[in-house]
């Protein structure tokens, strides 16, 4: 070996000229090796940082309810309830999207959830019984729907409202743990952030990428039976949790409680400077109409539309997740110091002016200028969910910063069921819109005219940025006077053992 690399030595001092020395690169190599080696290990060691300074236990948890219920698991239940209503139960496309709005309601009851981990405890746990409960009550709903295949539509409708209640429960209950152990490990409250956002981008990557292949195998239903799985490990979740258990718990100071925090609620939010951006959140959203149905129908028919495949409605939506995250990476990078009205300003402008592409689509335009369907709605459903998540992200801070001290989970729970009480009037407004233009499973004539619409209406928003403070991110706060000691910490310093 060692006279290997001694020739080796002479060749390189008698062609100067060739400057590269073999060992040199061997070692570059090694160390090119090294170094992705280490980049491989750092989510590791991360992961095993986190578990070792929350329990590992907590970081299970994280990982089944953000990144395998939600991410993966909402994939599933998402692709899987479009072809189930088109399929199986046979609805229109305006009961359709009617019928989305009607299941995602236990998403406004999240102040509900929230108020009752933080207030009612349950055999002196906070946490661990909602996780068991939503975890059964989701394992009930998938099996109803995968084992009747006469399911009459109401007991259907009940099913996946009561799927969307499970998911929801768990959401906040995580959410919950969450904030808890950012307030006890301060140090760790982005990492921990950035764990959530990771396990649920990862886990809807993969459900997307994957649920159309399982959609065309095993069917809708066979979907729900499949759904059983992740909703089971909501349920190990609870068991697995380590969580103190309070003792000598007084059930007389929950009426207090609840009383104590509606209070600060409503009167945070009587106050100018909360309620006008709260207003402004739920008209943009609720102007936007959702049509989506419509647009699943057409794309999947064999005689006007593109009569896409599940794998390919799978695959579709799998990239308009990553469009989503690539969203969220530029607002992180370059758009998130900018003040909340110009930024909105703009991301509603090119939401709205992003919806033209669907308008191109479905006149067949792009046909005529040799762009194939499949190219061209993976290209618009991509700079759709960008701007969709550029949209979203700054009233996401905004909500944040509105905020009062002492009852933070509870009221951002408040904020976020206020926004998905505008997604659920735009689901409802885009089934009246398809029902007036008489688009059905089967007419799609005047699709391009309820795009239009809602192209329209995306615009509308404009009008109302009055509503929203100038101020930039780093500089908005608002003052609590009337809630700064209205702190709900005697439950929480109970369950600490404090």
């Amino acid at each position: 070996m060692l006279l290997h690399l001694s020739n080796i030595k002479g060749v390189i001092m008698q062609e100067k000229e060739n400057q590269e020395d073999p060992l040199g690169d061997s070692m570059e190599e090694n160390e090119r090796t090294k170094g992705a080696w280490d980049c491989l290990c750092i989510p590791i060691h991360w992961f095993r940082m986190l578990s070792r300074e929350m329990h590992w236990s907590f970081v299970f948890g994280v990982v089944v309810v953000n990144g395998i219920s939600q991410g993966l698991g909402d994939a599933f239940f998402s692709v899987g309830t479009k072809y189930y209503m088109k399929d199986v139960q046979k609805v229109q496309t305006s009961e359709a999207q009617v019928y989305a709005g009607i299941t995602s309601i236990p998403w406004i009851l999240k102040p509900l959830w929230g108020l009752l981990t933080d207030v009612l405890p349950i055999f002196g746990y906070r946490r661990r019984p909602y996780f068991i409960f939503a975890g059964f009550l989701g394992v009930v709903a998938m099996l109803l729907l995968s084992l009747h295949e006469n399911l009459h539509l109401a007991l259907a409708l009940l099913s996946l409202t009561a799927g969307n209640a499970g998911e929801a429960v768990a959401d906040v209950t995580m959410d919950a743990c969450v904030a808890q152990n950012s307030i006890s490990h301060p140090s760790l409250a982005a990492d921990m952030q950035s764990l959530c956002a990771f396990s649920s981008s990862v886990g809807a990557l993969l459900g997307f990428s994957i649920s159309g292949i399982f959609v065309h195998l095993i069917g809708p239903m066979g979907v729900f039976g499949l759904m059983t799985l992740p909703t089971g490990l909501v349920i190990l979740v609870g068991f697995l949790l380590d969580e103190p258990r309070m003792s000598n718990f007084s059930y007389r100071q929950v009426k207090q409680n609840f009383f104590d925090a509606g209070k600060a609620m409503w009167t945070t939010l009587k106050r100018e400077d909360v309620w006008r951006p709260c207003l402004y959140m739920y008209l943009s959203l609720a102007l936007s109409l959702n049509i989506l149905e419509g647009m699943f129908y057409w794309a999947t028919d064999s005689k006007g539309g593109p009569s896409f495949s599940q794998e390919s409605i799978g695959f579709i939506f799998s990239v308009s997740s990553v469009g989503s995250l690539i969203g969220a990476i530029l607002y992180q990078y370059a758009l998130k110091d900018y003040a909340f009205r110009d930024l909105l300003f703009w991301t509603q402008l090119f939401y709205g002016l992003s919806g033209m592409l669907e308008l191109i689509l479905v006149l067949r335009w792009n046909l005529k200028i040799g762009i194939p369907d499949y190219f061209f709605v993976v290209i618009a459903e991509s700079i759709g969910q960008m701007t969709n998540r550029l949209k979203w992200m700054p009233m996401l801070v905004l909500s944040s910063k509105l905020c009062p001290s002492g009852i933070e989970g509870t009221f951002f729970a408040l904020l976020m069921s206020i926004d998905n009480a505008g997604l659920l009037s735009a689901s409802w407004g885009g089934g009246f819109v398809l029902h007036i233009l008489k688009v059905t499973r089967t007419r799609f004539d005047n699709l391009w005219l309820a795009i239009l619409i809602r192209n329209g209406l995306r615009i509308t928003p404009l009008c109302l940025l009055f509503l929203v403070p100038r101020v930039d991110p780093n500089s908005f706060s608002i003052i609590q006077r009337e809630t700064k000691n209205l702190e709900l910490l005697s439950l929480v310093n109970s369950a600490d053992g404090k």
